[in-house]
């Protein structure tokens, strides 16, 4: 279980994730954390340790800090995203073994983006219709080209992003992303 005392690592990082999907699925939040064996304390400690990492004057940046906390990441690849090049970092999660925790950086090493993908040749969910999104069974990439064209929303929250479609015969809909992974999807209009 996590101490103040020892150092932050995987498992505390792992609370991190949770404790933001807390607000949206707080039962898939309580399975995954009695999976790990941690108390509702301990993931709000986790959280805790890690905003005052954040905070930190003495802060070295957010990539150095999921460098300390994960290790190395297990890929490194190269992306261009429009017209800019950027570098994709991505970590095991082990809570979900289909996904990695992956950030993007500018040149220099900034970091643009931070979020749950799917990993490199694990499968994904077949998603045809709104009833297809299960919480927790897909990420925003997923969505976005399953469901195009989809318009981007902005989110309650720096880790949370929000996506607008159209299923094919189906009904306007928001689905609601934490960290990457769906959380909830919500009709905004009536069936087309």
């Amino acid at each position: 279980m996590p101490q103040s005392a020892t150092p932050f690592g995987p498992l505390d990082f792992q609370l991190v994730l949770l404790r933001r999907m807390a607000d949206h699925q707080p039962a898939l939040v309580d399975d995954a954390r009695a999976e790990l064996g941690v108390s509702l304390a301990d993931m709000r400690e986790a959280n805790r340790r890690w905003q005052a990492m954040a905070r930190s004057p003495r802060s070295h940046g957010a990539l150095r800090r999921y460098r300390s906390v994960l290790g190395e990441p297990v890929a490194t690849v190269r992306r261009r995203i429009g017209g800019l090049e950027c570098e994709a970092r991505q970590w095991p999660v082990p809570l979900w073994p289909g996904l990695r925790f992956e950030v993007l950086t500018a040149p220099g090493g900034g970091v643009w983006n931070e979020w749950l993908v799917r990993a490199p040749g694990a499968a994904g969910p077949v998603l045809r219709t709104a009833e297809d999104l299960v919480p927790w069974s897909c990420t925003v990439d997923e969505v976005a080209r399953a469901f195009a064209p989809v318009r981007p929303l902005e989110g309650t929250a720096p880790t949370r992003w929000r996506l607008a479609f159209t299923p094919p015969g189906g009904r306007p809909c928001v689905a609601g992303f934490t960290w990457g992974l769906l959380q909830e999807v919500a009709y905004t209009g009536t069936a087309q």
